[in-house]
């Protein structure tokens, strides 16, 4: 039986997508701790597999556990620009997992778990930007409950966003554990129907810190121009925001017509792109489920370019 504890999320269904062709290119645009790409390269004779990811801790521990995997720093936002330095301008698939690394929630140091202790940080790349006690500390409450509200869809923002106010007035807010008795005085227990009462308030901290949905849409369009007729982009998202970007994308570059519905024709002369291979989400296994908690929410979306 295959042990999900050591696999990425929806392994199969993942790689699967890709149609893997031994003497093909393909991109893991979210190297990491290597599971997919290991999975890819199991599959490749002569091709070659370039795992781009923007945490170097995550791009050194993949590395080592892929050989012949070739790796990037960066982001995948940026994965035209990092492919050309390579000499690399069109690749046969990429594959994009948006949700956290096991590598990193394991960490206590990257500050990504509210299962341990550790410095409030949830950088993916811990050398730039603001981290999340940053935000916590220094963010405005309007500012806060726009993250909260946006990213987190968190019902219970005001009520935390007014303890995080409070506190910080008296303490800075520097480690996670901190943050996740914050939240636990202030979310009623009996209304969160088993989930952690800090999920939602982390997960939107991670987004905002990282800044993952703005450029979304436009990196997707950027890495869809890179593929090869055939090649194929699979996307697994684990926010609905997330998903609803993917799907939206797909499904214009698909059916790119804009002409009204009422007219026998098409007069706009826009032609489709891609070819949809998932109208619904794959989603994980009730096997997957009940050994990987990490797969709730998880969809995987897949196109063809044409």
């Amino acid at each position: 039986m295959v042990d999900f504890h050591h696999l990425p999320v929806l392994p199969h269904a993942s790689i699967d997508a890709l149609n893997i062709r031994p003497d093909s290119i393909y991109v893991d645009g979210t190297l990491g701790g290597g599971g997919h790409s290991a999975l890819i390269m199991a599959q490749l004779g002569n091709g070659k597999l370039y795992g781009i990811d923007r945490d170097p801790q995550a791009l050194a521990a993949a590395t080592a556990r892929v050989p012949g995997l070739i790796p990037i720093h960066g982001n995948f936002h940026d994965m035209d620009k990092l492919l050309h330095e390579q000499g690399i301008h069109k690749v046969d698939g990429v594959l994009l997992d948006l949700g956290v690394s096991s590598f990193q929630l394991d960490t206590p140091e990257r500050g990504f778990s509210y299962r341990f202790d550790g410095p409030l940080d949830m950088r993916m790349n811990p050398t730039q930007g603001e981290s999340a006690a940053d935000l916590v500390n220094h963010a405005t409450p309007a500012e806060l409950t726009k993250i909260l509200y946006q990213y987190g869809e968190e019902r219970f923002t005001p009520r935390i966003v007014r303890a995080i106010i409070n506190q910080r007035a008296a303490h800075p807010i520097t480690t996670t554990q901190q943050l996740v008795e914050i939240i636990k005085s202030t979310v009623p227990a009996k209304a969160l129907h088993g989930q952690h009462p800090a999920m939602r308030t982390f997960m939107a901290l991670r987004i905002a810190v990282n800044d993952e949905l703005a450029p979304l849409q436009n990196a997707l369009t950027d890495i869809i121009a890179l593929l090869n007729p055939g090649g194929r982009l699979a996307v697994i998202t684990f926010h609905s925001l997330e998903d609803r970007i993917v799907k939206q994308l797909f499904r214009t570059m698909a059916r790119p017509c804009t002409c009204p519905r009422d007219i026998p024709y098409c007069a706009c002369g826009k032609v489709p792109q891609l070819r949809e291979i998932t109208r619904r989400p794959i989603l994980p296994s009730q096997d997957e489920l009940t050994a990987n908690n990490r797969a709730h929410s998880a969809k995987l979306r897949i196109a063809e370019k044409i």
